[in-house]
């Protein structure tokens, strides 16, 4: 419109293209993403158009959640927000099953519930959790599959099987039936691995079996899990299920057994009780979910494709609970997880290679991959099965996580002494929740952790790395383990070279100083 006259122009479709004339961006419409808040679960605003998320467990074809994401980048904090809003809205039950005790500490001062596998509570693996004994025999041989050689030996399997059924037929049960009594009426209590080990020695020692080194390997392959201070499997059960699952919050701490094995029989022992428990429970129309449960970095049940965790979530509603599996490492996760469930949360993903796995498993486009790479703390992609056709991407941004509290971060500040060719101090940023994590998972004690949070609250959030290191290394923390934590908040391998060269240095002229105060006054 020129001078109130209309003007007719040519304009190249390149140049008409670039205007993006009733284009919609990359996000579902508003009714989408604002549904029903009154019952669903608030998760943070788009990024493009700022629409508020909630998350309702309708939209999706199941309430099954997964989420990714490098240390440090939220992930935690997220699943926490997640809990305590699900509590609010919808009264759910939470069971994280905790790998690493990362969440016991939160759990306590959140008033719930922290049972310690390993440090005075045990699970009995052939307890029943309401199942007829040959279904869960069937199970305990799959999770035998999954974690150890056995399907390699097919006579071992047989073996093992057979003594399994014998030692519930010893108990005086019936192998088709659920909740047994005895003649006066109480539950019949159900055997343990002890048992099945002492069948199969019973075995070995009448010596007419024609294959004895077979029966010499099951046997050996039992006891591991039966030896004195072992035995965290083949015992009574201290943990009452009925409990586990209608308890609140509660955390099922695994960090106290010795082995990744270990914590996986413990994690598919739990999950295999849970699915038969609401299983016969049925269905419930309610609002939300029941129970939420949470396997945080338990790649060893994730990514095997005939896992407990793969069936529940191809099994979709079935069973009226929600699993979120988390990991830091996406290719630790199943990619029928991916296919199957209902959410998937993305925050930041460090490498090329992981990117490619999600991309080629959630289909989302190269602007969206672009978008991830550069996310930072607490930034997310959200990808949705819906349940229906649509004309708008199932893929969409978040500006950011809205927890309940803010995202702290604590900052490493790294030299330009250290940084080879920078003129100005880089300062490298680790959420404080996160520090706190890694600290104790170092094996220092909350009086240290405390000490060393105290430090960068008084320097307002901010540390040289080198004196971290010398501090970490005073409490008596491997230069290992140290090494692993700086390449996890993203220093490269160069600079972490010439920050223990610098630390050495240091170490000479400082020897014998109090490094806390040497931290204050520098």
């Amino acid at each position: 419109m020129i001078g109130g006259r209309l003007h007719i122009s040519r304009i190249s479709n390149k140049e008409l293209a670039r205007r993006n004339i009733l284009v919609h961006p990359p996000e579902p419409p508003f009714d989408v993403l604002f549904q029903d808040p009154l019952s669903s679960i608030y998760i943070g605003r788009t990024k493009i158009l700022h629409v508020p998320f909630y998350w309702n467990p309708k939209v999706p074809p199941n309430p099954h959640i997964a989420i990714v994401g490098i240390t440090g980048s939220g992930k935690s904090y997220f699943i926490k927000t997640f809990l305590t809003r699900a509590s609010f809205v919808w009264n759910a039950n939470a069971l994280i099953i905790d790998w690493a005790g990362e969440y016991k500490d939160w759990v306590r001062q959140t008033g719930g519930h922290v049972l310690s596998l390993g440090k005075g509570s045990f699970i009995n693996l052939l307890d029943l959790g309401g199942m007829t004994p040959y279904t869960r025999v069937k199970q305990v041989m799959r999770t035998l599959e999954l974690l150890t050689d056995i399907n390699n030996y097919p006579e071992q399997k047989r073996l093992t099987q057979l003594a399994i059924e014998e030692a519930y037929q010893r108990r005086k049960f019936k192998m088709d039936v659920r909740e047994q009594r005895d003649e006066l009426g109480n539950p019949l209590k159900p055997p343990t691995l002890k048992d099945v080990v002492k069948i199969l020695e019973e075995k070995k020692e009448m010596g007419t079996y024609e294959f004895p080194a077979e029966l010499d390997n099951a046997i050996f392959r039992l006891k591991e899990f039966t030896k004195p201070g072992q035995d965290f499997f083949a015992r009574e059960s201290t943990i009452d299920l009925d409990k586990l699952v209608s308890s609140g919050l509660v955390a099922l701490d695994l960090s106290g057994l010795p082995d990744e094995v270990s914590r996986a029989m413990g994690a598919l022992a739990i999950l295999q009780f849970i699915k038969e428990k609401m299983r016969a429970m049925g269905w419930a129309k309610r609002k939300g979910l029941r129970l939420i449960v949470v396997l945080d970095e338990a790649w060893k049940i994730s990514k095997e494709e005939n896992s407990d965790v793969v069936m529940i979530i191809r099994e979709g509603r079935k069973y009226n609970f929600g699993l979120i599996v988390a990991s830091q490492n996406p290719t630790d996760i199943a990619e029928t997880i991916f296919s199957n469930v209902g959410t998937t949360f993305i925050l930041k993903v460090k490498y090329a290679r992981f990117l490619d796995y999600l991309q080629a498993t959630l289909n989302f486009s190269n602007f969206m991959r672009e978008e991830i790479s550069k996310f930072g703390v607490g930034q997310a992609a959200v990808n949705i099965a819906f349940t229906e056709a649509a004309d708008y991407p199932s893929t969409f941004l978040l500006a950011k996580i809205d927890g309940e509290e803010p995202l702290r971060d604590f900052y490493l500040d790294i030299p330009p002494s250290v940084k080879k060719g920078e003129k100005m101090v880089t300062s490298v940023p680790i959420p404080k929740h996160d520090m706190e994590r890694k600290l104790i998972n170092m094996g220092l004690n909350h009086t240290k952790v405390s000490e060393i949070v105290h430090l960068f609250e008084k320097k307002g959030a901010h540390m040289n790395v080198i004196n971290f290191v010398i501090m970490l290394e005073r409490y008596g923390v491997e230069r290992t383990q140290i090494t692993e934590l700086l390449k996890d908040v993203g220093i490269d391998d160069t600079t972490i070279i010439n920050i223990f060269t610098e630390v050495d240095m240091k170490k000479d002229r400082v020897k014998g100083l109090d490094i806390a105060q040497l931290v204050l006054e520098e």
